[in-house]
């Protein structure tokens, strides 16, 4: 059994990157290692706030190395990937000298207008690379770093949601289409698109995530401006699993995401989704999944009078062979074994 550090700025949270890090500590805990989260904010096993995004100053080297004495492997999570603490990054980046680490990049800098302008990740000859789509791994190889992919990963057998209780929290009626925007409020989640769609197809839209960002006032505007009804915010006691249950279509309008879970959740809960094609996105149906495109009113509408079962079956069948949760720790085991972790590290 090997210690392993998982590292970032939050973690534990409901943010894509604390989720996917949820899963590989899961699988990475049932290969038998013993796992530590070290991060600046969330829920985690041991807090180090000059870690967090907004943190007025980094750890030092040695509180960070106190942090982090011990551990045979240290599992980095976006914190080099998106500068968004640099000063915390190059701490970091001292503290992993001549020591094996493994760097799971969700974002590039470069991937983000804001931060285009900043340093992409560093490499050491015991630091290993990997992403979460192929385009990632492409841009860092063009970049003189090697890494392998690993797309995120997904429980393809939920448990069912509550559909009728959910919609009676929602004060939605039985008859009104409900349809579900699961992320936060940010720019590049485009949720005038969500809102234009939902206005056609004459539904209730339902933003599940807070404006972030600095994005308040322009979604405070857009809402206004909208003829659309809009629900704000999951209720106390609602799951994930409940909101697609409540939700009559998913849409993901966002002009650019790492990866994008709600694409695949809508698979695992067999429901309908108007996509926005950002570029990992198409990367992604290229497995051979069936969405429908979300400025495609007429096949939405039409799915919506008269779904068919056929297509949920077909992209869950997708979903299992490429993206399943089950399959991630032998993944896991694979990447690890070419750090010789041992028993006796």
């Amino acid at each position: 059994m090997s210690r392993v550090a998982v590292v970032s700025f939050r973690l534990g949270g409901t943010d894509g990157v604390s989720i996917e890090a949820a899963k590989w500590v899961a699988a990475l805990r049932q290969l038998g290692h013993d796992v530590t989260t070290v991060a600046g904010s969330g829920d985690v096993d041991r807090l180090v706030p000059g870690l967090a995004a907004n943190a007025s100053s980094p750890p030092t080297i040695q509180e960070l190395r106190d942090a982090l004495e011990g551990y045979d492997l240290i599992i980095v999570e976006n914190l080099a990937s998106l500068p968004l603490n640099i000063a915390a990054r190059d701490v970091l980046y001292e503290v992993l000298k001549d020591r094996d680490a493994l760097f799971h990049h969700h974002d590039l800098a470069w991937q983000r207008d804001h931060l285009a302008h900043l340093d992409g990740p560093r490499d050491e000859p015991r630091w290993r690379h990997v992403t979460i789509n192929e385009l990632s791994r492409r841009e860092l190889h063009e970049r003189g770093i090697e890494a392998t992919t690993i797309y995120n990963t997904f429980d393809c057998d939920p448990p069912p949601g509550q559909r009728e209780r959910t919609r009676r929290l929602l004060d939605v009626l039985d008859d009104e289409r409900l349809v579900v925007l699961p992320t936060r409020a940010i720019a590049r989640k485009n949720v005038a698109g969500a809102l234009r769609l939902s206005e056609q197809l004459d539904a209730v839209l339902w933003l599940l995530g807070p404006a972030e960002d600095g994005y308040d006032e322009e979604l405070e505007a857009l809402v206004l401006d909208s003829s659309t009804s809009v629900r704000r915010m999951m209720p106390e006691g609602v799951t994930m699993s409940d909101v697609y249950a409540a939700a009559d279509l998913v849409v993901m309008s966002s002009t650019w995401e790492g990866f994008g879970n709600p694409v695949l959740e809508s698979v695992t809960h067999r429901r309908p989704l108007a996509l926005n094609p950002y570029p990992v996105a198409r990367e992604i149906i290229s497995f051979g999944f069936e969405f429908f495109e979300l400025h495609d009113v007429p096949a939405i509408e039409g799915f919506l009078q008269h779904p068919g079962e056929g297509l949920f079956e077909s992209n869950l069948r997708v979903a299992r062979q490429h993206f399943n949760e089950a399959d991630l720790p032998a993944r896991l085991d694979v990447l690890l074994s070419r750090f010789s972790l041992t028993d006796d590290d």
